[in-house]
């Protein structure tokens, strides 16, 4: 049903009284249009060299887990419903170079952590990130050449990046660096690798946001980062770019497509979902999390409701999945009933 359909539906009041389908909770449970269960999540998970977890002061409630803690998690989440992690790397400054190579060395910290979670046999999709800006020392996401961030070299590093992690167990290859022509080279690199069956989620819409701050602190790039990503990363003014981008990835051999950040974009996330009918997904982005942990934090907001609606949000506006660093407190959440 369109929106000009539902404003001709006959009726009117008193014959028609639209609480009555609301007057209990069986009644709702009925004519409910959209329901968010565990395996629309997500869980982006921070991994870190040294043993143990470190707090994220601009994330409370999310930490660095190390190599003993890792495993553990991951199983927790997998347990609870979640059907696939994220992972990004904490890097330190002595491995942070201007060519990046520690992006694709087979033995980094994400090839381990991948090669972990794979030995203890868990049940659950990796998502592995492709971009450079951990792992450069000018904190870009491509590399800097006379102060530009050059897109055809960088691609040669993005190949180089994504079949190592397919080689270390990743199941899927998640490019957010927004370079153009990203995705056909990907796919090409790993079909050339035997990883036919490699997935691709495209970071498709990718807005230049003022909402990724803790996430940079998070794995520690925004001390390094020179200048600003607006040269690669979208305008937060344009939908109509974001569908053209999606569609270019779909045409390059997407399979799966993101629209980046959640909430303040639902409107980019359903004209994608939408227009060109691909499985789509939503990222709740670190600042996002860290608004509502604040509010909350404050009494301003009952935490478990605002979790639970603001992840409903992006199932009504078309989500296939939700990347929420609430994944696993909201599937405990919904397990609770």
């Amino acid at each position: 049903m369109t929106d000009r359909d539902a404003t001709r539906l006959p009726g009117s009041f008193p014959r028609v009284r639209m609480r009555r389908n609301r007057a209990s909770a069986w009644s709702r449970a009925l004519v409910r249009e959209h329901a968010l269960t565990p395996a629309d999540l997500i869980w982006p998970i921070f991994v870190q060299e040294q043993d143990g977890r470190t707090p994220i002061a601009s994330m409370p409630g999310q930490d660095r887990l190390g190599p003993d803690v890792l495993v553990d998690a991951v199983g927790r989440a997998a347990e609870l419903g979640i059907p696939a992690i994220a992972l990004f790397p904490y890097v330190t400054d002595d491995k942070k170079t201007e060519a990046c190579e520690e992006a694709w060395n087979p033995d980094n910290l994400v090839c381990r952590s991948l090669r972990a979670i794979r030995a203890a046999g868990l049940q659950i999709g990796l998502i592995c990130d492709v971009a450079l800006d951990p792992y450069n020392s000018n904190g870009h996401d491509g590399l800097v050449v006379d102060g530009r961030i050059v897109n055809d070299p960088t691609l040669e590093a993005l190949c180089k990046q994504a079949v190592t992690q397919a080689d270390a167990g990743g199941d899927v290859q998640a490019p957010s660096d927004m370079m153009d022509g990203r995705i056909a080279a990907i796919r090409d690199a790993l079909d050339a690798a035997d990883h036919h069956d490699q997935a691709i989620l495209s970071y498709a819409a990718k807005y230049a946001s003022a909402y990724y701050g803790p996430f940079r602190d998070a794995v520690g790039s925004g001390g390094a980062l020179k200048g600003d990503k607006k040269t690669y990363q979208m305008d937060p003014a344009n939908t109509d770019e974001a569908v053209r981008e999606a569609a270019l990835d779909l045409a390059e051999g997407a399979d799966l497509l993101m629209v980046k950040p959640g909430l303040p974009y639902l409107d980019v996330l359903r004209r994608v979902r939408h227009e060109l009918g691909a499985p789509t997904f939503a990222y709740q982005v670190s600042g996002e999390y860290a608004q509502l942990c604040a509010a909350a934090a404050n009494g301003w907001l009952d935490r478990e409701k605002v979790v639970l609606e603001t992840l409903l949000c992006f199932k009504r506006a078309g989500a296939d999945a939700v990347l929420s660093y609430f994944a696993v407190e909201a599937a405990g959440l919904l397990a609770r009933g």
